[in-house]
């Protein structure tokens, strides 16, 4: 069975400089999304939702910037669809995404069928998933992940 290709999102935190996209962002958040990532699924499977570049593979040299998703001049959901149509990823049968609602919500146009064990999980609940994932090597169903009611 071909494993799944797993999305996680950008962070905030980044080296002042250009480096491979897995070691620009430092944020303690990203790196638990990372650390779960590759316990799902081989490096070359996992791929970086960057606010400004799109999916990027984590080998990828990128420069630090200052966007957010939703800004001017930030992705949007159809460039998503046209690199995952150059990336022959558009026809995936497992996508997972490890990221907030907002990044799932960009992928959802070009994947459906994603799953999203973190959406609508407030940053401690994420936090505690992707220690699970880490942990058990496969994402739970996004309800029971939750053990009491999400953060609002």
């Amino acid at each position: 069975m071909t494993p799944p290709v797993v999305i996680i999102s950008c962070g905030a935190l980044k080296l002042p400089h250009p480096a491979p996209a897995a070691e620009l962002y430092v944020g303690q958040h990203f790196r638990a999304q990372l650390t779960a990532a590759r316990a799902l699924t081989p490096d070359a499977r996992v791929f970086i939702l960057s606010a400004r570049y799109g999916l990027v593979r984590l080998a990828d040299v990128i420069a630090p910037y200052d966007l957010t998703i939703g800004q001017p001049g930030a992705i949007c959901a159809a460039h998503i669809t046209e690199q995952a149509r150059h990336m022959r990823l558009d026809h995936e049968r497992r996508v997972i995404v490890l990221a907030p609602a907002r990044y799932a919500a960009l992928c959802r146009r070009t994947w459906p069928a994603l799953e999203t064990p973190l959406a609508g999980l407030g940053i401690g609940y994420q936090r505690a998933a992707l220690a699970r994932i880490r942990r058990d090597g496969l994402p739970a169903p996004a309800a029971a992940l939750q053990t009491v009611t999400p953060e609002r």
